[in-house]
C-alpha cells in the first residue's frame, strides 16, 4: 500500500521557514506502507524558505498581501498527479498548513489564529476520493489502513 505523506514529516527541509518537522510516527509507517513524500508548495514552484502564506478569503497570500494562489493550486494538482499515478488511497498531511492543513488552518491573519478549514491540497486529494489524515489523527489513519487490508488484500 501507498500512503502520499508530506515530506516535511519525515524531516525533509521544504517548511516555509527552510526546516523540516520530522515525526517519529510518520516515519514509523515504513513498516506498515511506502511513503510517497510530497511537498506540494515546492511542487508548485514556491522557493524553501519562503514567507509565510495563509488563507484568507479563499486566497492563499503571504503577509505582506502577496498573492500565491496559483502556485498552492499548481503544488496541489501536481501532488493529487502523484497520488494517482503511484495509487495512493490515503494521504497524510501536515496539519495548519495551507497546502495541507485538513482540519485546522490559520485564519489569514497572520496572529496564528486558527479556523477549521482545510488547505488547497488536502480540500484537492479529498475531491479525488483520496482519504486525508494529519499527523495528529495517525490513529485514525491506522485504523482506516487496517480496515483498507482487511478488506481489499
Amino acid at each position: 500500500m501507498r500512503l502520499l505523506v508530506s515530506a516535511c514529516l519525515l524531516g525533509m527541509n521544504c517548511r516555509y521557514c527552510g526546516g523540516g518537522c520530522e515525526d517519529g510516527r510518520v516515519v514509523a509507517l515504513l513498516e506498515e506502507c511506502w511513503l510517497v513524500p510530497v511537498c506540494p508548495e515546492q511542487l508548485g514552484g514556491l522557493p524553501t524558505p519562503r514567507a509565510p502564506n495563509e488563507i484568507l478569503n479563499g486566497r492563499v497570500v503571504e503577509s505582506d498581501g502577496r498573492d500565491n494562489t496559483e502556485a498552492f493550486e499548481r503544488g496541489a494538482q501536481e501532488a493529487l498527479r502523484a497520488a494517482k499515478l503511484l495509487g495512493c488511497d490515503f494521504a497524510l498531511l501536515k496539519e495548519r498548513s495551507p497546502s495541507c492543513g485538513s482540519n485546522m488552518i490559520y485564519d489569514g491573519s497572520f496572529t496564528g489564529r486558527q479556523v477549521h478549514g482545510a488547505g488547497v491540497t488536502a480540500r484537492l486529494l479529498a475531491a479525488h476520493g483520496i482519504r486525508v489524515f494529519s499527523e495528529e489523527h495517525i490513529e485514525d489513519l491506522r485504523g482506516a489502513l487496517n480496515w483498507y487490508r482487511r478488506v481489499f488484500w
